[in-house]
């Protein structure tokens, strides 16, 4: 085989590795997109699906709350039967918030607190509140709306 049959060989190859690969990427991001699709928040979190039970009213304490960081939600009861939800990311640079109690929810990365009624912020370096999650109360049990 001459040189310039064995580029015209190499070259081939390579227009086709690099087709496969893009067709590879195509079908990845299509992929990404659908698992998005329908949540509606924009974060891209498939587990952020309505209907979902979160848990219990009775595991929520008064005054505190939980994350349930699987599905990117914190819950909290500000006031005894009175639940809120936010999103558990903070909005500083998207550490999931830790710990809640006196009514603030704390983010360990760098120390941003948020009003566990309200989402908003308390405490820098966060400057925007955390984006509130809808959520129905129902027979003792909590899901997302």
């Amino acid at each position: 085989m001459s040189a310039a049959q064995e580029r015209q060989v190499r070259l081939g190859r390579r227009t086709v590795m690099t087709a496969v690969g893009a067709a590879g990427v195509a079908a990845a991001l299509t992929a990404c997109g659908s698992e998005a699709a329908g949540d509606g928040d924009g974060d891209g979190d498939a587990a952020n699906t309505g209907g979902e039970v979160l848990g219990k009213t009775a595991d929520i304490p008064e005054g505190g709350g939980v994350v349930f960081a699987d599905r990117g939600v914190v819950v909290t009861q500000p006031k005894a039967g009175e639940f809120k939800a936010f999103s558990s990311k903070c909005t500083h640079q998207g550490c999931s918030v830790k710990g809640i109690s006196g009514g603030v929810i704390n983010c360990p990365c760098h120390g941003s607190t948020f009003d566990a009624e309200t989402g908003a912020v308390t405490g820098g370096p966060a400057t925007q509140p955390l984006p509130a999650k809808a959520i129905t109360v129902e027979g003792g049990s909590i899901s997302l709306a």
